[in-house]
């Protein structure tokens, strides 16, 4: 693999930069923290709730990743540089939410490549699988433990 270069240091930066951003932020955050989809109905719900806000910061987020994904597909930025936890764990933890769904997702969105340029840069190596395979465990028990409690409740 070709080592990385300032120019793609500089790319993770701006890609830095630009999760900073205010309403950003926020996306992230009830991405990660406040959305747990149970099946891909779950994920269709906020899809198809547009113009709601959930609906917005799910573009948002999914749309950042595609994007970044898509800059490493492309040849801008160095994959290994790309694929280290500190710049791109996130996006396996967004992708691990909707991996076990994916397939049904794009069937009933009728679209083919939603998240397509994620799942090649999350699935397209060995490191990146490893890191995927353990993500998602990680994922599937938060689920469960979710699920869990919200019977209780």
């Amino acid at each position: 693999m070709a080592k990385a270069t300032t120019h793609d240091a500089q790319v993770v930066l701006q890609l830095y930069d630009l999760r900073r951003e205010a309403e950003m932020r926020k996306a992230r955050n009830w991405f990660t923290a406040e959305f747990w989809p149970q099946s891909a109905d779950d994920v269709l719900k906020v899809a198809n709730a547009f113009p709601s806000q959930e609906n917005a910061w799910m573009r948002q987020v999914g749309g950042y990743w595609d994007m970044a994904a898509s800059l490493v597909l492309c040849g801008a930025v160095n994959e290994e540089l790309f694929l280290q936890p500190g710049i791109c764990g996130e996006m396996f933890f967004i992708f691990a939410k909707i991996h076990p769904f994916l397939k049904e997702l794009r069937e009933k969105m009728n679209n083919p490549e939603a998240f397509a340029n994620i799942e090649k840069v999350a699935t397209g190596s060995k490191l990146a699988r490893k890191r995927l395979e353990r993500v998602s465990k990680n994922v599937e028990n938060r689920r469960k433990a979710l699920a869990k409690s919200a019977k209780k409740g």
